[in-house]
């Protein structure tokens, strides 16, 4: 009985479920099955509910072509019930009818103990069989849903189908005027021709030089045919040459990307010159340093010996000063010697006399001897010091000598410092134009993908990661892997941010594409995950914390920056902002100031909003609010303004949600005076709104109809993304107001970047692989060469311009 019954209608039975004025076993058990009926009705209904927006218990995502999902197939039979309660037993009509018709045989009829085992018997054989009618009818339903989804995607195929139609009818009313009018000339032209039969009747030799002038014309049309013919040969040559040249473009185009492999390389190894050169610089700064520092002490040693010298020259100058003293006294006490001997021989004359003296002459003698030896010491003394001289004035070369070496060695670093210097500015000018020339030949849509770190709120980390990072140099900082039902999915971006990347690292990888909005290029730059993935930390960081400025604010102080550095160049500036939300599929001016200018009140809407794009491929929003700026201080209140502004509400999935898409967009015009050069650059940095399933987010009421809005933009963000992929010649940018406002940055000649952000948590696993392979989507899409909006300024313009 395994599928023999599957397509049979499903039995009504609420026809069978009658009930009589007698009171009998068959209208008793009648009774109970409808009591049973009227019990599991609640449960029903609430499957049928359920079958509304499930499908086999997984709920139906909101970007079905972001998860790879096929459409439904219209000849797909219910699913099995062969894991149900009913194991594989089936009923027909025919079982049911004769289930419920079927009359109690008792041997006793007062034999009530057997006539309730017969009637749990019984009980139970009906609710078996009512609990497969609730599963075939779930079935049923669930089958009902696939031909709900298949008749929406035939309805939608038909709604092409008609505009196709309309568009061909208008061809055909053309073509039908056309044939009218050339039925008019051509019944002007009966009526001649009738005419001149009418007179070629007249005159038998006209018709006959009628029949040689069409026997000519036939031959001349035999030759023009011939002519067609050749001519036919011929463009059939120029087809095969077409196709040559089609072939020989191929090859060209594999040269070429062979050729941005290489500029890749050589790219990678310019990084890697740079790399070493920073690390050499970093090296010779900390030598200088050490250098500066030894060179200070020896200044300091230079100076204390320069200190000690003129303290010797000092002591030298008292000593030469007590030498020339005791000399004096020694010449002094010689004389008085001198004396003294006169004295002593005189008195020795007298000594027989003046015995008495011979006491004081001995005195006297060692007295001498005394200031003999004193005499001695002061020059034992002044040799010493002499000494001492010498020596401190060879010191005092040697220290010249050595400093003398140090400040040439000091030179030398200088020197090789000011080498590097310039190299690492030569090779950070080869690094930009590999940059721009690699953009140029890629012509692809740029993804960044980040990883936000874990936060306090979050799930205890104990579970295994959901995401690794390869550590080979080919994917290192570009790949991703992620471990989902033990199963792991790789990826590769442009450029992939670990959760402890600052927010300076991620604006450093973006700043030469916002400094191409100076040079006249137009930038796109915008933030795609889900709720909570981090997407407006990105983008506007955390207020009041200048370490953790976002993209947004890092950009107009770079931008602002620049436009100073250019100045002496002669170049000027002149920038514009307007700042707008999209809520619920209406543009809202954020710099308006009329609050509630484009809001609903009333049921009747406000300002009305409409976006049109010129043959330059530029967009303007007619009545949008445009401010002119000359400062980041100006930007970053009208960027506090738009804030308080901007539509936020409070989920179960983020405490902060945006509930609406953020777009800022800053024209820029500049003029150089001295080379008559004008660029327009336009800077557009979209903050999305996050797609999230409302089983998670718990939206109910206004949450619950900007939940639908946010993810019918983003599907429709989608669609337009797949249809570029397949290179598609209709792409649904008019599909929503999201995708129109992007058409010149998704289709045109604008340099493209998409952050995809993305949640470390394994209860978003399934959101965050969706989001990744939508990424890997649009980093294939090819929307063309990058296009520099220059012109040369004449004379009115400079006029104007002043």
């Amino acid at each position: 009985m395994g599928s023999k019954n599957q397509n049979k209608p499903p039995f009504q039975h609420n026809t069978a479920l009658t009930t009589t004025s007698t009171i009998t076993p068959s209208s008793l058990k009648k009774k109970y099955i409808a009591d049973v009926v009227s019990e599991d009705k609640g449960q029903r209904l609430g499957f049928e509910k359920m079958v509304g927006t499930a499908n086999n218990g997984r709920l139906r995502l909101a970007f079905s072509l972001v998860n790879g999902s096929q459409d439904l197939d219209l000849s797909s039979a219910p699913a099995s019930n062969a894991g149900s309660e009913c194991g594989g037993i089936e009923f027909t009509r025919e079982d049911v009818e004769a289930l419920v018709n079927e009359k109690m045989k008792y041997k006793n009829k007062f034999n009530y103990k057997e006539r309730c085992e017969n009637m749990m018997e019984y009980i139970k054989r009906l609710r078996l069989c009512i609990k497969w009618f609730q599963e075939l009818e779930g079935e049923y339903a669930f089958e009902q849903e696939k031909l709900r989804n298949a008749l929406e995607l035939t309805e939608r195929r038909c709604s092409e189908m008609e505009v196709a139609l309309n568009n061909k009818e208008e061809e055909l009313n053309l073509i039908i005027l056309e044939l009218r009018k050339s039925l008019a000339s051509l019944q002007d032209k009966l009526a001649k021709e009738e005419s001149e039969k009418k007179a070629a009747v007249d005159s038998l030799t006209k018709e006959k030089e009628a029949r040689t002038s069409i026997e000519r014309s036939q031959a001349s049309l035999s030759e023009e045919l011939e002519k067609v013919q050749g001519e036919l040969d011929g463009a059939n040559q120029r087809i095969a040459s077409i196709n040559d040249m089609y072939k020989l473009l191929q090859e060209y185009n594999s040269s070429l990307q062979l050729y941005n492999s290489k500029l890749q390389t050589d790219l990678d190894t310019a990084h890697e010159t740079i790399k070493r050169g920073e690390k050499e610089r970093s090296a010779i700064v900390e030598n200088l340093h050490t250098l500066r520092g030894q060179h200070k002490s020896l200044q300091d040693q230079l100076m204390s010996s320069i200190a000690s010298q003129d303290e010797v020259m000092k002591q030298k100058d008292a000593l030469l000063n007590e030498v020339a003293c005791l000399r004096m006294e020694l010449h002094q006490t010689r004389e008085d010697r001198e004396h003294y001997q006169q004295q002593v021989q005189s008195l020795a004359a007298e000594v027989s006399k003046y015995k008495e003296l011979a006491t004081n002459s001995s005195e006297l003698e060692e007295k001498c001897l005394s200031q003999g030896n004193q005499i001695q010491i002061l020059h034992d003394q002044l040799a010493v010091a002499e000494r001492k001289l010498q020596m401190s004035d060879m010191s005092i070369f040697e220290t010249r000598n050595e400093f003398e070496g140090q400040k040439k060695l000091i030179e030398e670093l200088q020197n090789r410092l000011e080498d590097a210097e310039f190299k690492l500015i030569e090779g950070e000018k080869l690094r930009k134009k590999l940059h721009n020339t690699i953009l140029e030949l890629k012509g692809n849509i740029r993804v960044f993908c980040r990883v936000r770190p874990q936060l306090p709120d979050d799930s205890s980390s104990n579970q295994a990661k959901v995401f690794s990072y390869p550590t080979s140099m080919e994917y290192l900082g570009r790949g991703i892997d992620m471990t989902q039902n033990a199963q792991k999915h790789s990826f590769t971006f442009d450029k992939v941010f670990m959760p402890d990347a600052s927010q300076e690292e991620v604006f450093v990888e973006i700043s030469q594409l916002v400094q191409s909005a100076l040079d006249g290029y137009k930038v796109c730059i915008f933030a795609y995950g889900q709720t909570g993935s981090g997407k407006t930390y990105t983008m506007m960081g955390k207020p009041g914390q200048p370490d953790e400025k976002g993209l947004i604010p890092r950009s107009l102080e770079q931008i602002f920056q620049t436009k100073q550095a250019l100045q002496p160049q002669g170049w000027r500036y002149e920038m514009q902002v307007s700042m707008l939300e999209i809520y619920n599929e209406t543009i809202r001016d954020l710099l308006s100031t009329n609050k509630d200018a484009s809001r609903i009140e009333n049921g009747v809407a406000g300002k009305q909003y409409t976006i049109k794009h010129d043959a330059n491929g530029n967009t303007q929003v007619s009545d949008l609010t445009i401010v002119d700026v000359q400062s980041s201080r100006e930007v970053k209140y009208l960027l506090d303004r738009a804030a308080h502004s901007r539509s936020v509400g409070k989920t179960q999935m983020n405490e902060q949600s945006s509930r609406s898409h953020f777009v800022f967009t800053m024209r820029i015009t500049g003029v150089n005076e001295s080379t008559e050069q004008e660029v327009q650059g336009v800077l557009n940095l979209i903050d999305l709104a996050g797609s999230e399933r409302l089983s998670k987010s718990g939206s109910t009421g206004d949450r619950l109809k900007e939940t639908q809005a946010i993810n019918k933009s983003l599907s429709s963000l989608a669609d337009v993304i797949f249809a570029l992929a397949k290179k598609e010649d209709h792409v649904p940018f008019r599909n929503s107001k999201l995708t129109y406002l992007l058409q010149p940055c998704l289709g045109g000649d604008s340099k493209t970047l998409m952050f995809v952000n993305i949640s470390p948590e394994p209860s978003s696993a399934g959101e965050s692989l969706c989001s990744l392979r939508f990424a890997a989507r649009v980093n294939a899409c090819e929307i063309g060469t990058p296009r520099r909006q220059l012109n040369m300024r004449t004379s009115e313009s400079r006029l104007s311009y002043g």
